[in-house]
């Protein structure tokens, strides 16, 4: 019994001959490292909440503790998890091409941790924090029994750095998408429903 090969030659030659790749990636590219989409059944405490009423404006103005200590939980699980080899092809994938843009919905910051150079965060990242009012870029505040902390330079509330339901996506971003997807030779898109704005 011979094994088949990964890719037929006509993709391999496809892919050694484009000069750029775009590459949209979605939640089914980090299933693998244990992050749990938004579509699957929350466990534990969290088992009795629609993550879609929780990632929402309208959810931290009502209960922003609630929601802060959400996003800790799923801070934790993607601060315990790993890139996994889906991941890791693409940084070896963007080391083989002239120019390559990797575009994610995904906000757990796993193809950075891989490697990934040029890439566009569509929906943002949950490991970095931002103030609620100003949009403040907040990377460290004042340790206090405050759930959620404050913007230590205009003292509005900190929240998450990630596109709830109901905002618009950063103009730069999806600019910058919308023009590799459109000049690119080749794209490629995994791990996504295409059910997830702007992907749909």
């Amino acid at each position: 019994m011979t094994n088949a090969p990964l890719f037929s030659e006509q993709l391999l030659t496809t892919l050694r001959s484009a000069n750029h790749i775009a590459v949209l990636t979605g939640a089914g590219v980090s299933a693998e490292s244990g992050i749990p989409t938004f579509r699957e059944a929350q466990t534990g405490l969290w088992a009795q909440y629609d993550p879609q009423e929780l990632a929402t404006p309208t959810a931290f103005r009502k209960n922003p503790k609630l929601v802060w200590e959400w996003y800790t939980w799923r801070r934790q699980l993607v601060i315990e998890s790993a890139p996994n080899p889906g991941h890791l092809a693409l940084v070896e994938m963007e080391q083989q091409v002239p120019q390559f843009t990797l575009i994610t919905q995904n906000v757990d910051g796993l193809h950075d941790r891989a490697g990934s150079k040029n890439m566009i965060e569509l929906h943002g990242n949950i490991t970095r924090t931002k103030c609620f009012d100003a949009h403040h870029n907040v990377s460290s505040w004042a340790e206090t029994d405050e759930v959620p902390p404050r913007c230590p330079q205009c003292g509005s509330l900190l929240r998450p750095d990630v596109v709830w339901f109901g905002e618009s996506l950063p103009y730069d971003a999806i600019k910058t998408a919308v023009s590799a997807a459109g000049t690119c030779d080749l794209f490629f898109s995994i791990g996504t429903s295409s059910l997830v704005h702007p992907a749909a």
